[in-house]
């Protein structure tokens, strides 16, 4: 409107200013003709812009006004809706409110609405009666009472009254009563001495019962033996289940389609309510069961004697600990690769065992056995340290590998030892894996020292073994000092960032606060006495109650190995206790317990490691603080990482056994074999659960494992997956002997073989093998396989409309590829031709996206008459690719990586089109 009336004033200032220069240009003569001309006013022209000027404006007013109107009316009409939508809402409601008060009432009047003291009244009174049958008691049922004399009445038809709550209740109290008239029955033929201890627990438990009875209503299950005492409660319950699922189901029948939805979360709500109580009480059902069952085993097969002898035996073993002898404490040795662990334990023990190790990395677990002299040769030069105070008789030293396969090396080391040695590289600090050990040992809550290693590397480092490492540093130049206290301070800052409060061991006041670091060189030998010197005196100081010399056995084993010659053996460590040859032991199994003999204890020399192949002693005992190696029949299938018993008597095998089912379900859960996959072989189970590891991670199945060389059954084992999936015909060797009539027989059947020293090798071959099948498959079925595609025809570009055709197109959805057929849906899924060509910005290219605008050349299919743009199809037509079930079970298989979540949903939208099953 405003603009308007600024065009209206412009127009007016325009004829003003034109009619001052006619004036000027006319002569005096004609004045008398200029006052007739103003007389008569403004021009026609003039005239005419005015009227088109307010004939606008009166147009713009009424406008805005209809407008303003249909505003008005829009917001009346949503007003009204609102309104509406409220009343049927309110309706609702109501509707619902009467009809649950009118199932309450008809509930009432049947006798079948508890209230919330009748419910609580019933609970306790089925509990009790759960609790009586556990104990053995039996309850007179509805059949062992005597029947009565039938009496013959009026026999019409009657209602039948209903059961009502207080009645029921006055059922169970009955049955309460005859209980506590049994009770003293029941219990007088226990001791006198345990009478107590035995009521005492029975309270606790009806206690507990009741406790969980206010939070889950538990059902009582009718049993063969127990069912007769149960008829009276169980039926109540489940007619009132059965009636309230009745009620809900004609609730919603009867609701509105308005109300569907909310009928149908409440059933869902309902649903869940039900499931989880179901679940809480098949719980509390098999808790119940497991322990009467177990108990009334042990009451089968072990007298009360014999359990009392080997509690008591367990006792005096634990009486038995004498703080002064001490046993060699377990130390193990953790840190990232290549930081020089096992170089620290060579040069403790004067051997090369790193390298004789392929490619110098460890892979397997190993022990060593350090006795009292060494300890004392190697701290000799070690100041303010009493060699001849030491109370402990050796250590035995596990070297775990530094990898990340290897993690589970490294938990079951962490687990086995009392202390620990923390190797960081201090040109480095801390790396990934020494990470990952600082966690392993806060979990397990296990103490350590850190050996700065390598300090040799240092600029200028003047190398003294013979002397103490703290002179050591004193001797070294100015420079190099500074280097070393930078590195060290940066170090500290980085276990300050891990929690942890670390100090030099020569400035730590605090033990027990601080982590120590010990400057060590395994090349040049510095450090090395003040490592095992500090090592001797935390463990005799703090450790010395966990390191009490003790009867009762405690091992563990650690690895699993076949040696030629001896069969599978397995390496264990005996922390407590002693092994003597002949026991019966009871070891995991991947099937379960393994109950065998031992045939044999080897031991390695003195400063020998155990994994490394050596002359074993035999020993007929085994006392603690030993690595050492069992020969044994069965054990083949032996876990590592799990406890080894011993069963001094036939009768205590199922006991023990029954202890380790507990601890190997959580192990078992973990080596899960497909019914498709490849074959893994290794030289030990570390080794193998290291392969398995990266497995799960690379996401390959494996339908079979084992520990040993490469046998022929081995081979035909695997051949099976040439039937099922051809690229799992594979055997993963790691580290282990590959026997010359298996080879053979692999090469006959079409069998791979990868074999590899090193596991990264082998990650490697196996992996280089799984592309280049891929490849070699996406090749074979790169004609099979069509991606989906969706496209819209640009009718300006219509290039050539018949064979070939060659028009311009946009890619709404999914990929577009040379090779695909294409068809039209709209006109009766005719095929029109095969893509051959894509052009973009006139380029050929060999795929195309969403989004894009490209040019294509459609050829006809072979032995088919060409088609033609106009004829049999439009411009308004949408094209899409030609996709059979073959093209899609290819694409899953081989071309899953290539395709997009949307391609997929396009996929499925194209079954639908292609009525594809």
């Amino acid at each position: 409107m405003k603009d308007d009336h600024f065009y209206l004033k412009c127009i007016l200032l325009f004829v003003d200013d034109d009619g001052d220069k006619k004036k000027k240009d006319k002569k005096k003569k004609k004045g008398e003709k200029e006052e007739k001309e103003k007389k008569k006013g403004p021009s026609k022209a003039t005239v005419k812009a005015m009227q088109e000027a307010l004939a606008r404006m009166k147009e713009e007013e009424e406008r805005a006004k209809r407008e303003e109107e249909e505003r008005e009316r829009r917001l009346a009409e949503l007003e009204a809706q609102r309104l509406e939508q409220e009343r049927l809402e309110a309706e609702r409601k109501e509707k619902k409110k009467q009809k649950d008060k009118e199932r309450k009432e008809r509930m009432k009047k049947e006798g079948k609405l508890l209230t919330k003291a009748q419910k609580e009244s019933r609970a306790r009174a089925e509990a009790t009666l759960r609790a009586l049958q556990a104990q053995g008691v039996e309850v007179p049922s509805k059949d062992s009472m005597p029947k009565k004399r039938p009496i013959y009445s009026d026999k019409r038809k009657k209602k039948p009254a209903a059961q009502t709550p207080e009645g029921m209740c006055k059922l169970l109290d009955c049955f309460i009563f005859i209980f506590m008239v049994l009770k003293p029955f029941v219990f007088t033929a226990a001791e006198p001495s345990a009478e107590a201890a035995d009521l005492d627990d029975w309270e606790a438990m009806a206690s507990d019962e009741e406790r969980e009875l206010k939070k889950v209503h538990i059902e009582v299950k009718e049993t063969k033996a127990s069912q007769p005492a149960h008829k009276s409660s169980a039926p109540a319950k489940q007619e009132n289940g059965s009636e309230d699922e009745e009620e809900d189901e004609e609730d919603e029948e009867d609701e509105d389609e308005e109300d569907e939805e909310e009928g149908e979360e409440e059933s869902e709500e309902e649903e869940e309510e039900e499931k989880e109580t179901q679940t809480a009480k098949t719980k509390s059902k098999k808790e119940v069961s497991s322990e009467s069952s177990s108990e009334s085993d042990s009451d089968d097969e072990r007298t009360k004697e014999e359990r009392l002898y080997d509690k008591k035996r367990r006792q005096e073993n634990l009486k038995n600990i004498n703080l002064d002898k001490l046993r060699a404490p377990v130390v193990c040795v953790l840190g990232h690769v290549d930081t020089g662990k096992t170089k620290i334990l060579d040069k403790l023990r004067h051997t090369h065992v790193q390298d004789g190790e392929a490619g110098g990395i460890t892979q397997q677990i190993g022990a060593t056995n350090v006795p009292l002299d060494t300890i004392v040769e190697q701290t000799k030069m070690v100041k303010n340290f009493d060699r001849e105070t030491i109370k402990i008789p050796g250590m035995l030293i596990i070297d775990t590998p530094g990898h990340e396969s290897f993690g589970n090396l490294r938990n079951r080391g962490s687990s086995l030892c009392d202390i620990a040695i923390l190797v960081v590289d201090i040109m480095h600090g801390l790396e990934p894996q020494t990470i990952e050990s600082i966690n392993l040992l806060k979990e397990k809550k296990c103490p350590f020292i850190v050996a700065l290693n390598k300090i040799d590397r240092l600029y200028d480092w003047k190398k003294g073994p013979e002397t103490d490492v703290v002179a050591t540093l004193k001797k070294q130049k100015k420079n190099t000092k500074d280097e070393f206290d930078e590195r060290a301070k940066a170090i500290i800052v980085e276990f300050a960032q891990q929690g942890l409060n670390a100090a030099l061991f020569y400035e730590n006041k605090d033990q027990r606060t601080f982590v120590s670091l010990v400057p060590t060189s395994a090349h040049s030998g510095d450090g090395m006495g003040n490592l095992i010197a500090l090592l001797v005196d935390l463990t005799q100081t703090m450790l010395a109650r966990r390191l009490a010399h003790c009867d009762e056995l405690r091992a563990q084993v650690m690895e699993v190995k076949a040696l030629p010659g001896m069969g599978t053996t397995i390496d264990v460590i005996l922390i407590n206790g002693r092994l003597r040859e002949g026991e019966t032991i009871i070891v995991p199994g991947v099937e379960g317990p393994i109950v065998t003999q031992i045939r044999g204890l080897l031991l390695p020399p003195p400063l020998k490691e155990l994994r490394v192949k050596n002359q074993y002693e035999k020993h007929k005992e085994v006392c603690t603080s030993q690595g050492v190696k069992i020969l044994g029949k069965d054990l083949e299938k032996t876990l590592a990482g799990l406890p080894l018993l011993v069963a001094h008597k036939e009768d205590e095998v199922p006991v023990l056994r029954d202890e380790l089912v507990r601890e190997l379900k959580q192990t078992l859960n973990a080596i899960k074999l497909e019914e498709k996959g490849v074959y893994v072989q290794a030289s030990t189970l570390g080794s193998l659960e290291a392969l398995l590891e990266f497995l799960r991670t690379s996401k390959v199945p494996y339908s079979g494992i084992n520990i040993g060389p490469v046998h022929k059954k081995d081979v035909m084992k695997a051949s099976t997956m040439l039937e099922h999936d051809q690229q799992y015909a594979v055997i993963l060797a790691f580290d282990v002997k590959i026997e010359r009539e298996s080879q053979e027989m692999a090469d006959s059947l079409g069998v791979r073989i990868f074999s590899a020293e090193i596991i990264y090798h082998l990650f490697d071959a196996f992996t280089k093998y799984r592309e280049d099948y891929k490849k070699q498959k996406q090749d074979e079925f790169k004609h099979i396989a069509v991606f989906p595609c969706k496209l819209r025809i640009l009718p300006q570009f219509i290039f050539n409309s018949r064979d070939p055709i060659v028009m311009g197109v946009t890619v709404e959805a999914g990929v577009l590829k040379t090779g695909t057929p294409l068809c039209v849906p709209s006109k009766g899924f005719v095929d029109i031709g095969i893509v051959t060509s894509i052009e973009v910005n006139h380029k050929p290219v060999d795929t195309a996206k969403k989004g894009q605008e490209i040019c294509i050349k459609i050829e006809p299919i072979p032995g088919e008459s060409p088609k033609m743009y106009g004829r049999h199809f439009e411009a308004v037509d949408i094209i899409v690719s030609k996709i059979t079930r073959a093209s899609i079970d290819a694409l899953k298989n081989w071309f899953r990586d290539e395709m997009q979540k949307s391609d997929w949903q396009l996929i499925m939208e194209l079954k639908k089109t292609f009525e594809i099953i």
